[in-house]
């Protein structure tokens, strides 16, 4: 689906306090950034936000930083940024690939990776998100017992991830292909995308991986 482009958008995300304009001066000092020693998690392609925000509300001692590229989307999420009084999220606008430009080794406690766009087209399987071409970038940000978690409503993505993470030599510590009928939607925060399919009736899915022990 075609974005629509929402005019004076990187005008807007230029001049937003809670849009950090240059990450990469931060790596390695994102713990001065937040001004505390708390965990620092990450959601990459977050969309319009409601799921990391939704997480920064419930845990004060968490910082939070939300990814996403593509400007008109960012811009949604900082509208109902606007409305929140918290101190411990901010969002960036950069591509997954330019993470490790932006964090030091072991910076990064928790990656949430949620209703990736799919690439379904084999010649473009190096572009998904679980692919071997961005596990070793999480690899080089997580913390030695960082873990990602990974929803999706399709299943033909997430079957993929469910070799690919163990072939890059990671650990799938839990997976279900219907987290909301599972043990582990215990504390499940729902994204935009995971409400709408929900009341479609789509299953969702969700895996948790770790580096090989």
């Amino acid at each position: 689906m075609r974005l629509r482009h929402i005019k004076g958008a990187e005008e807007q995300i230029a001049e937003s306090p809670y849009v950090i304009q240059d990450p990469q001066g931060l790596k390695g000092k994102w713990h001065e950034f937040f001004g505390n020693q708390n965990p620092i998690r990450i959601e990459v392609g977050m969309g319009k936000g409601k799921f990391i925000m939704e997480l920064a509300e419930k845990n004060p001692d968490v910082n939070y930083i939300g990814i996403e590229r593509y400007s008109s989307v960012l811009l949604r999420g900082l509208q109902k940024r606007s409305q929140l009084e918290l101190s411990n999220i901010y969002f960036m606008r950069i591509d997954a690939l330019e993470l490790a430009d932006v964090f030091d080794a072991g910076e990064v406690d928790r990656i949430y990776l949620n209703f990736s766009d799919p690439w379904p087209k084999d010649r473009h399987a190096k572009r998904r998100l679980t692919s071997d071409r961005f596990l070793p970038i999480y690899d080089q940000i997580l913390k030695k017992d960082g873990i990602i978690e990974f929803k999706t409503d399709n299943q033909d993505l997430f079957r993929y991830s469910l070799e690919s993470i163990p072939e890059a030599g990671w650990t799938v510590d839990a997976h279900t292909f219907d987290l909301h009928n599972s043990e582990m939607a215990e504390g499940n925060v729902m994204t935009e995308y995971e409400t709408k399919f929900c009341s479609e009736g789509k299953p969702i899915c969700k895996l948790v991986a770790s580096r090989k022990k």
